[in-house]
Formats: structure tokens, C-alpha cells, sequence
């Protein structure tokens, strides 16, 4: 017979395992009904590339470049005006944003159509701070799939007219699918409780209307 305390145990366990599984599924299938190809989206105020890892010499690594050329996609095809680049920038050596800018430069889009989130930290800052910040109301999400859902649930509880573009243009390394497909279990639960909380990021700071010229964004 199982010892009491295992049990009791045992069943925190199995209640815990439920219900992350349930939330996760609610996460999932809210953000999947928002997913479209290129020709089933809505036309939008910008396009919102999440930040991905970014190397020593500043260039960019192949997730963020799939992310970055599905938005430049996007942006060819005149679903959005303005491309808004969002990601880490917390120190003067690790810059994710301006990585981002240049490529998307070097492939013809103007300057003044680029702007940059310097402290999209996370998903959640990212889509709290364009709503907030930059004034976007009508999105299209950019990222790889597995991150995509989460992304795009965030986005509508916080109010913004959402929809996602799937980034996965070329084969992943296993290892680095099974990391983030394993991140985003616990992911997946903390942005439903940010969708009820709704916690205002580390920073905001002015408006800057997406509408405008990017370029005020250069830093």
C-alpha cells in the first residue's frame, strides 16, 4: 500500500500535470485560429518580427532570419506599411533590434518603415508595448510556429487585432526544436496568467506612432 504522504504526493503531481496540459491546449487552440497564409490576412498596421538570438559579429541566426524574411514577405505584398522589430537590447554589446534593422535594410526596405522596440524583453513586453507604445491596433505576428500560438494569444487578450504568419522556412535542428517546444509548455501557462493579470512590462515610456517615421527609433 502507497505511503499517504507519496500519495497525497502523487495526486499534487497528476492535478499539477492537468492542469498545465488543459491550459496549454487553451493557449493553442485560441492562438491557432488566428493563423493564415499570406493571402488569408487581413491587411494590418504593422508586421511584429519577435526578436530570436542574434550573434557576437551581429549577424543574425536562421530563426530570426526566417522571421525577418517572412515579414519582409509580408511587407512586399502590402499587408502592412511598417515593419516593427522587437527584441532584446538591454546592454550596448547585445543588440537584437538593430541586427534586425540592418537586414531588413540591406534588402530594400526604407529606413523610415523600420521601427525598433529596443526592450522587447519578452513576448508579452513586445505585445503590450505596441499596443501601448507604438500605437499598432491591427497586427500581423511573425515567428516560427511553436512560438506563434503563444504570441498570438498574448497579443489578443491584450486587446490588438492579431493575426500570425508562420516563420519555419527551412529545416531546425532537432535539438533546437525539442528546447523550445519544451520552453513552451511553462510558457504557454504564464502568458494565460498575464492574460488575466495583465502586468505592465519593465518599461513603456513615450508614444511613438507606429505610423510615422521609424527612424525616431534608432538607438
Amino acid at each position: 500500500m502507497m505511503n499517504p504522504s507519496l500519495r497525497r504526493a502523487a495526486l499534487a503531481l497528476a492535478a499539477v500535470a492537468a492542469l498545465t496540459a488543459s491550459v496549454n491546449v487553451w493557449v493553442e487552440t485560441r492562438g491557432a485560429s488566428r493563423i493564415h497564409p499570406l493571402d488569408g490576412l487581413s491587411d494590418a498596421d504593422a508586421v511584429i518580427v519577435l526578436g530570436a538570438r542574434v550573434y557576437a559579429d551581429g549577424s543574425v541566426s536562421p530563426m530570426l532570419a526566417d522571421r525577418l524574411d517572412a515579414a519582409l514577405a509580408l511587407y512586399r505584398a502590402g499587408k502592412a506599411p511598417r515593419i516593427l522589430v522587437s527584441g532584446d537590447h538591454g546592454t550596448e554589446s547585445y543588440d537584437e533590434v538593430n541586427a534586425m534593422r540592418r537586414y531588413l535594410e540591406a534588402r530594400g526596405v526604407p529606413a523610415a518603415h523600420i521601427f525598433m522596440d529596443h526592450a522587447g524583453f519578452t513576448t508579452y513586453d513586445t505585445l503590450y508595448r505596441a499596443r501601448d507604445v507604438f500605437g499598432v491596433r491591427r497586427a500581423v505576428v511573425v515567428t516560427q510556429r511553436f512560438h506563434l500560438t503563444r504570441s498570438l494569444f498574448v497579443a489578443n487578450a491584450l486587446g490588438l487585432d492579431a493575426e500570425g504568419f508562420v516563420a519555419d522556412r527551412r529545416p531546425y535542428t532537432l535539438g533546437s526544436l525539442v528546447r523550445s517546444n519544451v520552453r513552451e509548455v511553462g510558457a504557454r501557462v504564464k502568458a494565460a496568467v498575464q492574460a488575466l493579470a495583465t502586468p505592465r512590462p519593465r518599461y513603456l515610456g513615450p508614444r511613438i506612432p507606429i505610423g510615422g517615421d521609424g527612424r525616431v527609433t534608432r538607438g
